[in-house]
């Protein structure tokens, strides 16, 4: 199993780094649909390797001048630590309500499922829809605080999410969302992991899980930080939606698995 965890987390990650969608969003459903771990273990784990990607994407994303938009982005992260937050609270009075991970776990893949579709959708037809530049730093921080919320409640990092927000309310381009989506990625899965350590509710993980994992999410930052400098907007674009689609279908099973299977 742990060849399985490491090379779902370097895939993750290296797809994540190209497309700028932390690989959470890759990692939870792949890890959830195995069955190998609970959903809390599986939420923490991709947390940290989310992180540890987003940390490296970004140090490298800010050698290049003009990429991050500084404003903008700092905001939403400040939102999106606020909304890690209330994420990470919710995820923990849900699985207390619920008293049963099986039923988190369909919450969570159903969610996923209705973002992934909504991004895909709004991916094909992108080219049509009028985009925004939205300058006023309250909504930034609203905004932020919503993706925040999103993104830890899923344990995905909320790449998806993330980019199409970038694209629609800011006219960011593709590889210009990409490192600043990372970059609020990077705060907000930061403010999760944090609230884990102070409230005492790390799970019963193994620490070699956890460095073969985070291992994982530095060198697919580092590759998939490479391969973006390469490739085309247009072929990131491609790859978006091809990633989109087959995470539809592994969150589709995930619910089916949850709650039938």
């Amino acid at each position: 199993m742990y060849l399985l965890y490491f090379l779902v987390s370097l895939i993750a990650s290296t797809i994540g780094g190209i497309c700028g969608v932390g690989g959470g969003v890759i990692i939870k459903p792949v890890l959830d649909a195995t069955g190998t771990m609970s959903v809390t273990n599986i939420s923490f784990l991709s947390g940290c390797t989310v992180l540890s990607m987003s940390i490296i994407s970004v140090l490298r994303s800010s050698k290049n001048k003009g990429v991050l938009d500084i404003r903008v982005s700092t905001t939403l992260a400040i939102g999106g630590i606020i909304g890690g937050v209330f994420g990470k609270t919710l995820f923990d009075l849900l699985k207390e309500i619920l008293e049963n991970e099986n039923h988190l776990g369909a919450v969570q893949a159903v969610l996923l499922t209705i973002i992934t579709v909504g991004t895909l959708i709004y991916s094909i037809y992108s080219k049509k829809i009028k985009t925004n530049k939205v300058n006023s730093i309250m909504i930034c921080l609203l905004i932020g605080i919503f993706l925040g919320m999103i993104s830890t409640f899923l344990g995905i990092g909320g790449g998806p999410i993330n980019l199409t927000v970038l694209f629609f309310f800011f006219s960011m381009d593709t590889k210009k969302a990409a490192a600043n989506s990372l970059y609020v990625i990077m705060f907000s899965q930061l403010a999760s992991l944090a609230q884990t350590f102070i409230k005492g509710n790390v799970p019963p993980v193994s620490i070699s899980v956890v460095l073969l994992m985070v291992t994982a999410g530095v060198l697919g930052g580092i590759i998939g930080g490479r391969i973006n400098k390469k490739i085309s907007s247009n072929v990131v674009d491609k790859l978006f939606i091809g990633f989109m689609i087959v995470i539809i279908g592994i969150s589709t099973y995930n619910v089916l698995k949850f709650t039938i299977l």
